[in-house]
Parts: C-alpha cells; structure tokens; sequence
C-alpha cells in the first residue's frame, strides 16, 4: 500500500501546484459541491495533513480545519485517542477541546485521508468520537480519499455505520502485497551528519499556527502566507538566480511548505519541488518502473530518538527546511545535510517553529 500511495504521499517528490495542490483542489471541488453545508474537516497525519488543509480551501473560510497528530502538543486539555492499527505509526490523537462546539455548527464531518485500504481504522474512530460527542450520531460523516481501495464487503460496513466514501480514484481489488512480494528491497540508510553555518533572525510575522488545535482555514492560510510572504522579502535575494529549489516540510508541517513553495513558484522562481521527512519506512530498490530508488534514514526535527526517512532527493541550489517544532537544536538539519547529494552544498536556509530563520551568514 505504501508503494500505491507514493505519487500522493509525503514521501513523494512532486511539483508544488501539481499532485499535492490540484488533485486535493480537485477532490475539495467535488465535496464542497456535495457537502456545501461542512464546517468541519479532519485531516489525518501525516501525508493528510496537507491534502486536508487544500482539501478544506475549497469550503467557506470558516470552516474549521483540524488534523489528527502523534506528537505532544502543549496547551490541549481534552485529547481524544485511537489506533491505527495497519500503520507503521500506530497511536493518533485528536484534540478535543472545541470539538462539541465545533460538531454542533455543521451539517457535515469530513475526514481526509490520502488513502483508504479498509476503512476500519475510520469505523473505529468515528464510533469512540460517538461516543464521547453523542451530537455527532445526528451528522453526515464522510470519508474523503485521493485513493480507495475498500473492497465492497467493507464499503458495506461503511455504509452500515452511516459513512459516505468519496474519492478521486478506486483501485481494482487486488492482492497487492503478492504483487510486491518479489521486489528485493532494502532499508534506507543513514547518512553522516554534515556542519552547517547559519546564523539565525527573527521574523516579524505571527508564528505558524497550530491546526492540530483547530483552526478556521482561512486564517491558517494567510498565516501561512504571510509566512511565505515575509521570506520571500527578507531572503529572495539570496537564492541563486535561475534556481532550483527544494522546499522540505518536517513530518507533520507540510502545508506550510506547499504555500512557500507556491509563493516562490509565482514570484518567478523557475524550478521548485516540494517534499516532507516522514516517519514511513518504505524499502529503497534500484530496479526500473520502481518509484523509490534512494533515501536516508534521519533523526526526527521533533524528537531524536524517532526515525525519520527522506526518499528520492536530488541536486539543488537552494534547500529551505519548514518545521514548526519547538526544538531548537540543529542535529536534525546536519543529519538531512549530509544526505544531500552532489558534490557542493546547495544554499541552506531553515524557518523554525519558534518564528525565527537559520539562513546563510552574509
């Protein structure tokens, strides 16, 4: 599944406006269409972190947007958690402070995932949110995807359990992992730190919010764009000129990523990727028509003891990490240094969580 996933995921290198901007646009389009009445959505982490947030653009600005998460969020007081239980990260937590509120003041539940495989981790979930938010029994619940696999038996349990399944592509019923069995892979590596000199400013713009609490879209987008904005004046200028830039969001944070990455794309900037460090530890093969053929094994920008992976990476000129941890020490940004490839380190800047950017010393 994680192989069938790639061209959407967090692991995936793909162009800013295109898979993980349009096709979530797309999807959005279509529920908004359907489901005018939402003023809730819930992404899940990690890849629908991002797709749940463009996903939710495409409704009134007020509507809420909120993901799942599996790191330790301070300022929470009411968490509601459950398993995931195929997944390689398996405890996601929902933060339940507003929830009530937030329930009431929609016609509609939307949870945004990239994939779905059987719908049983959904089933679960939305059954304990019953339980402790009994006004949600007497909402429309959805289960939005960019991919479905759910075999019919199990979209018959959805339906039983009051579910509607929206997507943009359903995958034949197959037996997948048969399919990958003959694959010879192998585990990413890690690679060896690299020092970086950076000397460190302040940004004058609010911090990026933090949608694991919830947040009205259209304020979490303009953050982010100011964000992006207030970067762009300060630190364009030292890009390169005619570059090519990687934006790299950290786990979680990666639309934020996705709207520096589009601010620089319309500011002219002639070749930007996006990618995200993720904590999927999907096998590396050589082999043609295989579509993860390099990565690195990394610490955690969020925690050091927690392996992260980056696959796929390339040359560039310009390398700007997004994160929103509250860490402030640099091993993480070394460790994905050294996996950088090429001879020559391309221009490194880093825009931290605590409202301040690593960039190169003048």
């Amino acid at each position: 599944s994680a192989v069938l996933s790639l061209g959407f995921g967090a692991a995936a290198m793909t162009p800013v406006i295109f898979q993980f901007v349009r096709l979530p646009r797309t999807l959005g389009c279509l529920l908004a269409e359907k489901y005018p009445g939402t003023k809730l959505v819930v992404g899940f982490a990690e890849t629908a972190t991002a797709i749940g947030a463009v996903v939710t653009e495409c409704f009134s600005p007020d509507c809420v947007y909120i993901h799942t998460t599996r790191e330790a969020v301070p300022g929470v007081s009411d968490w509601v958690a459950f398993l995931e239980e195929h997944s390689h990260a398996t405890e996601q937590n929902l933060a339940g402070d507003n929830l009530a509120q937030w329930i009431e003041a929609t016609e509609t539940v939307i949870f945004v995932d990239d994939e779905i495989s059987t719908g049983k981790t959904l089933v679960n979930m939305i059954e304990q949110l019953q339980q402790q938010y009994p006004q949600l029994k007497e909402k429309k619940t959805v289960a939005a995807s960019l991919l479905n696999r759910v075999s019919p038996e199990n979209m018959q349990k959805l339906a039983a359990a009051g579910i509607s399944c929206e997507y943009l592509l359903k995958l034949p019923e197959l037996d997948y992992s048969a399919r990958v069995s003959a694959i010879t892979i192998h585990e990413a590596p890690a690679p060896l730190p690299a020092a970086v000199s950076l000397c460190c400013q302040q940004l004058t713009c609010d911090a990026f919010a933090d949608p694991r609490k919830g947040i009205p879209i259209r304020e979490y987008t303009l953050n982010c764009e100011a964000v992006a904005k207030e970067f762009l004046t300060r630190y364009a200028h030292k890009l390169p000129k005619e570059a090519s830039v990687l934006v790299l969001g950290t786990e979680e944070c990666m639309y934020p990523a996705l709207k520096i990455g589009q601010a620089l794309e319309e500011s002219g900037v002639p070749q930007v990727r996006c990618h995200a460090t993720t904590r999927s530890p999907i096998g590396i093969c050589e082999d043609a028509g295989y579509p993860i053929n390099s990565g690195c094994k990394l610490g955690s920008f969020y925690d050091s003891n927690r392996a992260t992976y980056i696959y796929n990476l390339r040359e560039y000129d310009a390398v700007i990490v997004v994160s929103d941890t509250p860490l402030r020490d640099l091993c993480a940004l070394e460790g994905l240094v050294g996996a950088l490839p090429g001879e020559c380190l391309p221009q490194l800047f880093y825009i931290h969580g605590g409202n301040t950017v690593w960039c190169p010393k003048d």
